[in-house]
């Protein structure tokens, strides 16, 4: 009970009233805004993870990988070793360990078409794809042989540990070259369309323009094996320095090949690279290659 009110009390009383209800409602604006803001910074909107667009002609690969004996040029007769936390060689900056069955230049010509069909949507969502259309886009023959081939590649690829590390990613990456390939469904019979993920991490190791372009026409009219994995080493130069042929022996994982055997096969390899267009020229002047790539 309120007294002692003079002429006009209550109309002070009322004006008192409005301050108090104004300067409530303003508190707990204040207090909405506030936890509006909190949410909004410990929101986790998802994050999509897709690689860099390039044109239809082109075929992508991280520089590190093309650097690398990570798909090594072997040649395919020779049996695969298994591979346990192996340390694959790299040409330059930067480390790369393994796990899994020896992976080769016929493995890689899978995994880039696999890449290349993957950067249309973010990565971890399911590719599908025919046998008969991928091994068309790599220039394998349409039958069963390369069908089983290709299955042969991807189940490969899928039991993978890899990890990449480098000064550029300053940190590590690890992934499975595929972390998911299913061909059959539970019963066993053959599936329509055969259907892969590629890991997320791939984002990372292209980066905004840390990969390499290869023209893939070029690369399906190559062997698999040394002219392939020169065209990928040489495709991360414009303008490529001259490499000693143990440096290339190296990189390439030709293991006990020797010299002689190694300097005849890479320059049948480099005039294999002239024949498609590649190379303007070369020259072995000791144990440096020179090479000068067409414009």
């Amino acid at each position: 009970m309120i007294v002692g009110l003079k002429q006009g009390g209550s109309d002070n009383l009322s004006h008192y009233s409005g301050l108090f209800k104004r300067a409530n409602e303003a508190k707990t604006r204040l207090a909405e805004r506030k936890k509006a803001q909190v949410e909004k910074k410990t929101s986790t909107s998802p994050i999509i993870f897709q690689l860099p667009l390039w044109a239809e002609a082109l075929r992508c690969l991280p520089n590190e990988i093309a650097h690398s004996a990570l798909f090594n040029a072997k040649n395919r007769r020779q049996p695969r070793l298994y591979l346990k936390q192996a340390e694959i060689a790299v040409i330059g900056d930067g480390r790369i360990t393994f796990t899994g069955e020896e992976l080769r230049q016929d493995d890689e010509t899978v995994w880039l078409q696999l890449v290349h069909l993957a950067k249309e949507r973010p990565l971890g969502n399911l590719v599908e794809f025919t046998p008969y259309s991928l091994c068309k886009a790599i220039g394998w023959s349409i039958d069963g042989r390369s069908y089983k081939r290709l299955r042969q590649c991807l189940n490969r690829m899928q039991a993978t540990a890899l990890s990449i590390y480098s000064k550029r990613l300053q940190s590590g990456i690890s992934l499975s070259m595929i972390p998911m390939f299913r061909w059959q469904d539970e019963a066993g019979n053959a599936l329509a369309q055969y259907q892969i993920k590629v890991a997320q991490e791939l984002v990372a190791l292209f980066g905004e323009n840390h990969y390499t372009r290869l023209e893939m026409e070029q690369r399906k009219a190559l062997p698999d094996g040394i002219a392939t994995w020169l065209h990928s080493y040489y495709a991360s130069h414009s303008k490529p320095y001259p490499v000693k042929l143990g440096t290339l022996k190296f990189g390439a994982g030709l293991g006990a090949m020797c010299d002689f055997e190694t300097k005849r096969n890479i320059r049948r390899a480099l005039c294999e690279l002239k024949d498609v267009g590649f190379l303007e020229s070369f020259k072995i002047v000791g144990e440096l290659v020179h090479v000068i790539r067409k414009n």
